[in-house]
């Protein structure tokens, strides 16, 4: 049986996302205990002049994948890409980063290898000749180890939950043709927003919930500027209307582990905490004294988040000059 892991890569516009890092890392420690080869796919539309980054985190072989066809980042086309080189690699373990590309990717590989998954998970390790994935159940209240049966065992890393660590590989690149006539997902139109962070990669997120009281988020938005942070939204300011659903956090909405994160007029209902769970510190401001998200936070405010937040950014600024 071979022991090879294949770890799929993400970029966007030639830039590796940090997830990507992470999944290497993970790969390449799964690789190490199972004494055998960590591959690596770099898939997309001229992506040469990027794929030697995957070596500086463990990457033996990075077998690269330039096609037209995989330019607009459709899963159709990827998934494909993703089946041929598991067929070339005939890999143990495959590992990809649970974006939301990457569990669309990760659902249909495993529909058509028949192969195990487990989605958005937290670690992962070899014991004796079976993989075991932990990943939160619940909204996050415990943690399950999974074990895969069958080859390949397919896993989703959940970002930031994996150190990605610094560990030079042999970075053997080597270029793979594949075929993508059965692609069937044609790009109509793409809307990208510039210059901002993606809230899942972000190590600071500040978060403005049903207490914001309306659309304006200018102080959520200076404070999260002046930390280099990603703004999110609780599910009540969504469905206001007041901000886009993709800065929703939460179990409906998208799973957050920043270093920092802020909750600004968010009570702290359990569907949100789920989505926040496994950030680092937790600053809460409420005006509520008796708010949910006291319970769950590191460091508490309880006072008007439209005096306390200027404030703070106030502050901030300070001792950035």
């Amino acid at each position: 049986m071979s022991q090879a892991v294949l770890a799929i890569t993400e970029q966007i516009d030639g830039s590796f996302k940090n997830v990507s890092f992470e999944v290497i890392s993970a790969g390449a420690k799964i690789a190490g205990s199972l004494k055998g080869q960590l591959a690596v796919a770099v898939m997309g539309s001229d992506i040469e002049n990027i794929a030697g980054q995957a070596a500086e985190y463990g990457a033996e072989k990075i077998l690269v994948v330039d096609h037209d066809g995989l330019k607009d980042g459709l899963s159709d086309a990827c998934t494909q890409a993703a089946a041929q080189l598991v067929e070339k690699t005939d890999p143990l373990v495959v590992m990809i980063g649970a974006t939301s590309l990457g569990k669309d990717i990760a659902a249909r590989l495993s529909a058509r290898l028949n192969a195990p998954l487990a989605m958005d998970c937290v670690d992962v390790r070899v014991d004796g000749d079976q993989v075991v994935a932990t990943r939160p159940m619940y909204g996050g209240k415990v943690l399950a180890d999974v074990r895969l049966t069958g080859s390949p065992a397919i896993v989703t890393i959940r970002p930031r939950a994996i150190k990605a660590v610094v560990a030079p590989g042999a970075g053997e690149v080597e270029k793979v043709d594949i075929n993508l006539d059965g692609t069937r997902l044609n790009l109509v139109e793409k809307h990208m927003e510039t210059g901002k962070i993606e809230l899942t990669e972000a190590d600071v997120v500040v978060t403005g919930g049903r207490g914001m009281g309306g659309k304006d988020y200018g102080v959520i938005e200076a404070l999260a500027e002046s930390l280099g942070g990603a703004v999110g939204a609780s599910r009540s300011a969504v469905d206001e209307g007041w901000r886009p659903v993709a800065d929703q956090v939460g179990q409906t909405g998208k799973v957050v582990a920043p270093n920092l994160y802020v909750a600004c007029g968010v009570s702290g209902a359990i569907q949100h905490l789920a989505g926040m769970a496994s950030s680092r510190v937790v600053v809460a401001i409420n005006k509520d004294p008796e708010a949910p998200i006291f319970s769950k936070c590191d460091f508490g405010i309880a006072g008007d988040l439209f005096e306390v937040v200027p404030a703070v950014t106030a502050e901030i600024e300070k001792l950035k000059d």
